[in-house]
């Protein structure tokens, strides 16, 4: 886990301001990253498909909220073609 910002707790409002800002900026339009708030700060936790993305979520969201404290658990997918074909049963 990454942890950036660094301030106290955050007010209930801000998970629900990062969903829309993830979700709503066009540059992201991210919708599979969960924010949890802990006692410190806050949790991302999802699943992007490059490290660049990832670095880009944290960044707007550092950006946005630059007295939170953000920690990313935010991990990255590879997704490749299959390389061999799958059999069914």
């Amino acid at each position: 886990m990454t942890e950036y910002g660094a301030a106290g707790p955050p007010d209930e409002y801000v998970e629900a301001e990062i969903h829309r800002l993830l979700a709503e900026d066009p540059d992201v339009a991210e919708q599979g990253i969960t924010v949890v708030r802990r006692e410190r700060g806050l949790v991302l936790y999802g699943e992007v498909e490059s490290p660049h993305r990832r670095e880009e979520i944290l960044r707007r969201v550092a950006e946005r909220f630059p007295d939170v404290a953000i920690t990313s658990d935010i991990g990255v997918i590879r997704a490749q073609a299959p390389t061999q074909a799958e059999e069914l049963p």
